[in-house]
């Protein structure tokens, strides 16, 4: 396993309102690994090196080796890649989501909830926790940021759209900017969005759905997508007589917190009366926007 980096958040508590926002992302050069490799070795490689939503990681790389080789896809194991996108959000809603707003967290729950994840029974246990400990816990959080937000207009967060094709053209040098992630609605329809993740992997695992996985490529180049908790995993490669001579990860976490638009566009319409309030509610914006690692902050009072 690699370190995924650090993250450094600034921030100047002003007038009320936060300025000055700005993201210092550093991420390890992983990829270089990869460089001369059989693709082959870097799928099989991959969920060690990426161990967050692994599942994911994996099924992305494979998408893209096989169409840059043109090879028929293995079938993934949906069920799996459901569960492994339950668990993340299920962890930021019972777990983190509850302190971030004031809350005590549902840890018993999930902890009991995490242990059987991987059973027979996986689709009825989730389906109570949430009905007798999510649901509630939800209602609870969404009033405590309803109040921190007051009467800004919400408009419900956009699904994330797997779009390997664009993807594939900025790849390959014909389009000079990366496909662009669209920016966050608000924390409360961030939130909202994930309680609607749920939703959908539950339903999806109890009725044997698909997982969505998209590539595009050939002629030794490929792209491929899934989705994860966070947003839209893309998986790059490009192969030249047989070894690997290109390759590229994209998560979530690189486009989101590429700068601070993410977290400005979040925070544009608050107030904060004392320096604790701006600092809980650029917590929030923060985990709206879900980093895959450990961050930290420096929050200044001007």
């Amino acid at each position: 396993m690699t370190s995924p980096g650090q993250l450094l958040v600034r921030a100047t508590h002003d007038g009320g309102v936060l300025r000055d926002i700005a993201v210092d992302l550093q991420r390890p050069s992983v990829t270089r690994l990869f460089i001369g490799q059989l693709p082959d070795v870097v799928i099989k490689t991959v969920p060690y090196l990426f161990t967050l939503c692994a599942h994911a990681q994996r099924v992305a790389a494979q998408a893209a080796v096989n169409v840059a080789l043109g090879e028929t896809p293995r079938t993934p194991d949906h069920a799996e890649l459901w569960i492994e996108v339950l668990h993340e959000n299920l962890w930021r809603l019972l777990l983190d989501w509850p302190v971030a707003v004031g809350l005590p967290p549902a840890k018993e729950a999930f902890i009991a909830w995490r242990s059987g994840r991987n059973g027979d029974e996986v689709v009825a246990s989730t389906a109570s926790l949430v009905e007798a400990v999510l649901a509630p816990l939800a209602e609870s959080c969404l009033t405590q940021l309803a109040g921190a937000e007051g009467d800004a207009v919400h408009h419900p967060q956009a699904a994330p759209v797997l779009a390997p094709e664009a993807w594939l053209d900025y790849w390959q040098g014909m389009q000079a900017r990366m496909p662009a992630q669209p920016l966050p609605e608000s924390v409360s329809a961030i939130y909202r969005a994930r309680l609607r993740e749920v939703d959908t992997a539950l339903k999806a695992l109890a009725e044997g759905l698909p997982f969505p996985i998209a590539s595009a490529g050939g002629a030794g180049w490929g792209v491929g997508q899934t989705l994860t908790a966070r947003g839209v995993l893309t998986h790059a490669v490009h192969v030249e007589d047989g070894k690997v001579v290109r390759y590229r990860v994209q998560a979530p976490t690189d486009s989101l917190f590429a700068d601070a638009r993410a977290l400005a566009a979040l925070l544009a319409n608050r107030r904060f009366v004392t320096l604790d309030q701006a600092r809980q509610g650029l917590d929030q914006a923060i985990l709206a926007v879900d980093p895959c690692l450990t961050y930290v902050v420096e929050l200044h009072d001007a």
